[in-house]
Parts: C-alpha cells; structure tokens; sequence
C-alpha cells in the first residue's frame, strides 16, 4: 500500500478519492496509474472495515480476479474472498455473524463486491470443478487479516493446480468464447473485453504463464524466450490501449460498459484524443485503432499459446509429419498446425507465402498457422509488393486456392489475418476495418465479404447441405462455382470510396480477371455479378414479384439461366451475411420464389396474368382434392375472388384458405385462423371479415400490443365486399416462456377475433423507442406517393429507423384518411425499415391534397 496515500476512512472519503482519480485519468489518460489507485483506495476501505468487523485476527481477506491482479477499472466489480480456518461444517457461529456484518458494511458504504466465503479445502474443491473459480483463484492477492491462513491457501492451491490441465481448459474456454462473439473482433459494436482480439486473450496468456509459472508478466515471457522484443512491446502497447479505451468506456456510460456502442464511439474517440469533424469520422477513427489492435492481440494470443504449450507438452510438439505433395517440401505438420521447416523459407522464396494458404486448404488434419508462419509471414512484409503481386506464378497460386474443395473460407480467414489477402488485393487492404453505418450490417466490409464468402462456400460442402438445399442443389451444378467464390471477394471492394460501390468494383473486378487469365465469358459474369448484385434483393422486396410484367423485367435484365443463379446465390449469401436480424425465412421464400418464376419466362413458359392464372388454379384444385373436395363445393366462394388474389398467393395457401372458409363466405362475424408458417418461421395468420375503413389498423394495433412482427402482408377484398388478409408474423414471448405454438395460435385466433368486433376507437400507437444504433446513426425519413402506370393504385414507398408500433402508426394514418390498403410488402433491414404499400387509388385519385396531407402526416409519424 502506498504510505503517502491518505486513508479513507468512510464511504464519502472514498467517493471522493476515486473521483479524484477519475478526473486525474481523464485529463492524462494514464491508465496504469488509475488503476493502481483504484485498488489502493478500495484496499483501504475494505482493511477499514474489516478491522471494524474484528475479523483480522480470525480469517483472511483475499482479493482475487482483476481485482487480485491490482487493475481495477472504474466500475468493475471488487472481487473478494473470505478465507475462513478450519473445516466447513466447523465454523464458529459467532464468526460467521461477523462476516456477514462485513460483507453488509461493504455494500452499505457502496463498495460493489462480489464476495465468496470458503474455506482452504472448499476453495480447493471448488477450484478443481470449475475453471473459472480455478482462474480466479489464481490471482489471490493478501490484503488483511491472518497471514498463515493465506499462505496455507497459497501452498495448497498450487499443489493442487496442474498446468497442463489447466491450459488445456482455459484453451477450449477461449475457443468457446471466441464462437460467441462470431469468431471475429470485426463486429461493428465489439466488447472490448470478451471479443477476440480484447482484454480477455490478453489476460488468458497471463493466467496459462502463470499456472506453468513461466512468469507474471510479458517481459517474464520475454526472458524465457517465448516472444521477441518487438512482440513484447506489440503487446505492452495494445495492452495499454484496450486498458485506457475500457476505462473511457466506463466512465462515459458512468457503468461497467464494455461493448463499443454506437452511441460511445464517438465521445470515445474524443475522450483518447481524436477529434474528427463529424461523429461518423470519430467513430471510425477510434474503431479503425480498435481493430488494428484486436487483430495484433490474436495473432499473438495464437503465437504465445503455442509457445507455452510447446512447454507443457513437448514430447508432442516435437513430434511432426511431412505434408503430402511433390511442391510441399518445405512444409510440416505439427501438433495440428501448418508449419514450415525453415523460418526464413519466405524471405528466401517470396512464392511460397501464398502458396502456404494453398497447403493449408488442401491439408484437412491441420486447423490453423503455427507461430513460426506468423513471425515468417510478418517478417517478410515488405517483399509483399508489386514485382510479388505481379508474379505468374502466385496468381496461379491465388485462382488455385478459390477452386480448392475444402478449407477456403478458413484459408481467405487466415490471409486476412496475416494481412497477406490485403497485400495481394490492394483494393482490398483499403476495406479492412472499415465501418459500415447503414443500421442493417453488423460487421465491418472485409468482414462480411468474408462471411458472404463463407456463406457460398458452404453451399458447395455436403456437410451443410441441410440448411440450404435449394442453394445447395443449383450450386451442384453450376459450371465453375469458384467463380462465385472471386464474386464475394469483390462485391463490396469498393465500399467508402464515394459512389456507388456496384459501378466502382466493376472496374477492380475486370482488372483482377484480366490479370488472372480469366476467359471474356467469366469475365463477363463476374463483372456483372458485382455491378447486380443488389438487384435480386431490391425487386424481390419492394416489387410485386406476382405481377407478370415485374417478373418479365427482370428476366429480361438477367439475360440466362447462368446469370440468374449466379445471382440468387450470391445474393442469399450477401443478405445472410450483413446480420443474423437481416435473414429470415421469408425473406429466403421471396428471392426463391422470383428465381422460379424468372427461370421459368426464360425457359420459354408465358408469362401473363391469364397463364398465372389458369396454373395458380390448376395447382390449387389438385391440393384441394387431396382433402376430398370436389370443384364445386368450393365454387361459390372462389366466385368472390378476383384475379390479383390467385396471382399474389401459392397453390398451397389458396387451398388452405378455401379449406377454412368456403363454407363461410357470408360470416356475419370475423373468422380468424393461425398456422405455423409453411416456409419455417413464424405464424401464417388469416383474417376474413367484414370489410371497414380501419380494419387494418386494428388488426396491426393486436399484432403491435402482443409483440408480434410482420414480416408481409397480403390485403384483398373479395366481391361481397369482405376483407381476405394474410400475415406472416414472428415474435411474441409466448413459447420462449415456456407456451407451446399450439398455445399461440389459439390465443391469436381468439383474441383477434375478439379485437376485430370491438366498437371502440383505435388505441394511441406506443411508438417504441429508437434503438442505440438508430440514434446514434439517425437515417431521414421518406415517404412518396406515385400512382401507377395503370391508374389503379397509388405506390407509398416508406424509409425510416424501424420501432415498435411503426407499421399500426402508418395504418392509422391510412385510415384516418379512409385510404383503403391493397397490398404491403414489410421489408426490414436490420434496424431500418423500406416498406411499399398498395393503396387503393378511389379517394387520392380525385383529390391531389389528399396526397400531400398523407405524406405529410406520414413523415410526422415516422420522424417522431
């Protein structure tokens, strides 16, 4: 403890002090003395009161975790063990009413602990069934009360601590963290502390050197010969940086805050000292620091931990297998690694750097780069240039790896990481870490080329044929499918160069193939893959793809069968790519659903409303008879439905609905019936009543106040004059909780129906709250009104942050103003939402003011 420090003596004093500190980090950002100062100041206290508890004499107070270690930020929590004598079941009563006494007096004075009480046998016990007590523990750190007690703790704990099991558990903690946070510290809003590349790899080369009592810091690491001096400073230098940003963090959100939000990275950025003109700029320029030093944590997080377990298991790590191949020479396996015989095999021969990623895909048994490659690799940075780039021979190498059968994603992975891949693709070293700030992605642009890289490449592995088959299937027996891999590659290059990124990747793409002897026919595609590859997506969810002429449009832009499945692939992989909140089945059944109807035209099939039509009809009647119905019994209701319902539904949901209510055509009340959703999520929900004004809204109004989603919605009045709506919805807590679907769809269709007979106003919408990422990057509403070409219906495009209770404020609007809905197509991107609704032209058609009153109210509801 620090002699001139004052003691502080209550909790004001204490309060005092560490605001002192905080404002003192604040002006030097000196991260090393605050949190040296922070455990000073709560030692002092806690030695405060646990002399007031008269307990020094007793047991022992222990700190323990990060706490243990002497770094306390901010507000983490102040980890304590109360280390008790004797056995458990023998612990004196009067001591135990002391230590709750201390532990009370601990939150009472505001200290924030996390306490544990146990004895030396309890803490061994607990140690050796859980690893996380066991790396606590590991830390232990006396602060007060009986010295023998602890150093018995010490010597126990120790014997009992065997380093090879304990490196092999923290190791597949690691692995199983580093999954949860998508293997990647290429996140947009990444924790600091947990994603890979944070504070937590850092610390997990502390925990495995000490438990192999290698030492207690890098520099001992450094004296044992494990890393370089230059690895030693890389290490001390991102340390520091991840340390200063985490307690910035904390003190700007006045919390324990380690995720990187939205919101906090520009007042992040300022706080370090990067003051940019605009919030955009500061964000980016702290997260670009941010990944540079993610990405130098993980590579030498892989370099230490091979190292150390080198140490702890030699016998393996001498052990090696020569690697199958006439060009492969140089090459070895060891202890499941990819490694090289000679360290400086990269100086001396330029070619084989990449040619180790070609290995490495070609070679199953290995799971990644060993640490000797790494150093290689970094060492060899500067013949990376253009003579190296230009060389026959590695183009050859780089179309090789594309057209390897396994192991590419992980190889284009691993290129990334070395920063090989941005060596060889400049265009490409420009995206790396660039942030995306469209409220639908949720990784940086190299990161999620390659995940979209990844996503087709798992099209083409039988492993995952399951989740894709469709995909799986067309990419079966597609010519040259590695061309699809390039595609992903450069789809997004020249994102963050002002334009539009589609035009400015055409040119980085004909470059590339040009240089890689690519054919013109290959050529051709991939050129127009990266130009198109937005347009599948765009018509399929905000154009009326059961409109023939739409349809028709299309096929006639895709030009061939080959074109278009080479864009429904890359496209599913794209959208899957941009986040898990993107994707949804739906989304999935309308790209589908527009592949086949445009295969179909370019097959030679007519495509027109009559021909859609008749095989709509055709396609139904065959379902229906499964169940036993003749054609007639159902004739009476199909008579009320006109031609737009057969095209915008499928067979099977026109023979769902009939089945439902072709003996109910004139219900006087409404009718309501809810399925689990054909195409895999969700519900499918049927509405058929008489139709009103606002029966729209207060059908959105049920859906908003139970928690539901709408993903789309089809509206249709029949002829006798009622109102024929199906929605897929998701979402409700209901089954989550513990209900089962069979519960849900009951309660649905009860209390909607129940709703729809209610004679009372429409509810107030309760807009939601902005999410963090839509007010910290806000998007202009936009809402137009166009009629379209026919006179027939009126196009309301919307854009806007998505909320809750959006889709019920727009509907309440509409009927407000007794606009009649026709059709919704709802389209979500992530945090943002591109809707387009049908609106019936009856009432805007004769007042032009009407329009413009819509859109104005529109805007109010979407910009509040």
């Amino acid at each position: 403890m620090n002699a001139q420090a004052p003691m502080i003596l209550d909790a004001a004093g204490f309060r005092a002090a560490r605001d002192e500190a905080f404002t003192k980090f604040k002006n030097d950002q000196q991260i090393h003395k605050l949190t040296k100062q922070l455990c000073k100041l709560s030692d002092q206290l806690l030695i405060q009161l646990w002399k007031e508890s008269n307990l020094e004499k007793e047991a022992a107070l222990v700190a323990v975790g990060g706490f243990g270690r002497g770094a306390l930020f901010p507000y983490s929590d102040i980890d304590i063990l109360i280390l008790l004598p004797g056995n458990p079941d023998s612990v004196p009563e009067n001591l135990s009413r002391k230590v709750e006494k201390f532990v009370a007096s601990c939150w009472d004075t505001g200290l924030e602990i996390g306490s544990a009480v146990r004895t030396v046998s309890e803490c061994i016990s607990e140690a050796e069934q859980d690893i996380t007590v066991r790396t606590s523990l590991l830390e232990a750190r006396f602060i007060d009360g009986q010295k023998a007690l602890f150093k018995e703790f010490t010597i126990s704990f120790n014997k009992a601590l065997d380093p090879r099991t304990f490196f092999q558990a923290k190791l597949a903690e690691q692995i199983q963290r580093h999954h949860k946070y998508q293997d990647t510290p290429y996140s947009l809003e990444p924790n600091c502390k947990e994603s890979p590349g944070g504070l937590r790899d850092l610390q997990v080369i502390s925990w495995v050197s000490k438990a192999a009592q290698l030492g207690k810091t890098f520099k001992d690491l450094n004296t044992q010969g494990l890393i370089t001096k230059r690895e030693l400073t890389e290490l001390n230098r991102n340390q520091k940086f991840l340390e200063t940003l985490r307690a910035n963090l904390h003190l700007l959100a006045g919390r324990r805050q380690d995720v990187l939000a939205f919101d906090l990275q520009n007042p992040l950025a300022a706080a370090m000292g990067l003051h940019e003109e605009s919030a955009r700029l500061g964000s980016e320029a702290i997260m670009r620091q941010y990944y540079w030093a993610a990405k130098a944590v993980t590579q030498l997080n892989d370099i230490l931990l091979q190292n150390i377990e080198a140490l702890l298991f030699p016998q393996e790590s001498k052990t090696t297998y020569p690697i199958a191949g006439e060009e492969n020479q140089h090459f070895i396996e060891r202890q499941g690694l990819l490694d090289i015989v000679d360290p400086l095999l990269y100086e001396k021969h330029p070619e084989q750097i990449l040619r180790t990623f070609l290995v490495f895909a070609q070679t199953p048994s290995v799971t990644g780069l060993s640490a000797t490659i790494f150093r290689a690799l970094y060492n060899a940075r500067q013949l990376m240039d253009q003579k190296w780039r230009s060389d026959p021979q590695n183009r050859d190498i780089f179309i090789e790896i594309v057209k390897q059968a396994e192991g590419v994603s992980r190889a284009f992975q691993l290129m990334n990481r070395t920063s090989v891949l941005g060596r060889y693709l400049p265009a490409f070293r420009r995206i790396v870490g660039q942030m995306q700030h469209d409220l639908f992605h949720v990784y940086t642009v190299d990161q999620h080329i390659l995940m979209v890289l990844r996503n087709v490449r798992r099209f083409m592995v039988v492993e995952h044929a399951h989740e894709f088959p469709f995909c799986s299937s067309l990419i079966a027996h597609f010519d040259k499918p590695w061309l699809l891999v390039i595609a992903a590659l450069f789809h997004d290059i020249a994102k963050g160069r002002g334009g539009d990124h589609s035009k400015l990747g055409k040119a980085d793409m004909r470059r590339f193939a040009k240089e890689h002897g690519l054919d013109r026919t290959d050529t051709e595609l991939l050129v127009w893959l990266v130009a198109e590859h937005l347009n599948m997506s765009q018509v399929a969810q905000k154009q009326d793809i059961t409109d023939p002429d739409v349809v028709n449009a299309f096929a006639k832009h895709v030009g061939d069968e080959r074109h278009l499945t080479a864009l429904y692939l890359l496209t599913v992989a794209d959208v899957r790519g941009t986040s898990p909140k993107v994707w949804n089945a739906w989304k999935g059944k309308l790209l589908e659903d527009l592949y086949r109807a445009t295969l179909r035209v370019l097959g030679g099939s007519k495509s027109d409303a009559s021909s859609e039509l008749a095989l709509h009809q055709e396609e139904s009647r065959a379902k229906l008879r499964l169940y036993g119905l003749e054609d007639a019994s159902y004739a009476h209701f199909w008579e009320q439905l006109d031609v737009p319902f057969f095209l915008r539904q499928d067979a099977a949901d026109i023979a769902w609905l009939t089945r439902l209510l072709f003996t109910k055509v004139d219900s006087p009340e409404p009718i309501v019936r809810a399925r689990l959703s054909p195409i895999g999520d969700g519900l499918q929900v049927a509405v058929y009543a008489k139709d009103q004004a606002d029966l729209f809204a207060r059908i959105c109004a049920y859906f908003e106040r139970h928690g539901f989603s709408i993903w789309d919605a089809r509206i249709h009045t029949t002829r006798n004059g009622y109102a024929l709506d199906t929605f897929q919805i998701s979402g409700s807590n209901l089954v989550s909780e513990g209900g089962s679907y069979r519960d849900l769809i009951q309660l649905v269709e009860y209390e909607l129906a129940q709703a729809l007979q209610s004679a009372e106003s429409l509810p107030h919408p309760s807009m939601g709250r902005l999410s963090r990422q839509s007010r910290s990057f806000p998007i202009q509403p936009r809402v137009r009104v166009m009629p379209d070409e026919r006179g027939q219906y009126f196009a309301l495009s919307l854009s806007a942050s998505d909320r809750t209770g959006l889709l019920y404020a727009i509907s309440r609007v509409l009927a407000k103003h007794q606009v009649s809905l026709h059709t919704a197509r709802i389209n979500t991107l992530g945090e943002r939402v591109e809707d387009v609704l049908l609106l019936d032209a009856v009432n805007l058609s004769k007042n032009p003011k009407l329009q413009i009153q819509l859109e104005t109210e529109l805007l109010e509801v979407l910009g509040t």
